[in-house]
């Protein structure tokens, strides 16, 4: 059984689709790829995957990271 398909056509600055594209290509993945998970990630968290703010946000000290680290995955 077949999933009915769109294409989705956007304008991006040609050097940022290159660097993009030069790291999904390390990941064995394409533009296509990545852009597909996003709009899954959209639909699963109802909203965007990330933060989009224009608050900046202070930089985590080194044992902050590390506490954060360990609270998620557990022990290193």
């Amino acid at each position: 059984m077949s999933v009915p398909t769109a294409l989705f056509r956007a304008r991006v600055p040609a050097e940022r689709l290159k660097n993009a594209e030069e790291i999904l290509g390390q990941l064995g993945m394409k533009a296509g790829d990545a852009f597909n998970m996003m709009l899954a990630q959209i639909e699963l968290r109802k909203g965007l995957p990330f933060e989009v703010t224009t608050r900046v946000s202070p930089l985590l000290s080194t044992d902050e990271q590390a506490t954060a680290w360990t609270e998620a995955f557990g022990a290193y």
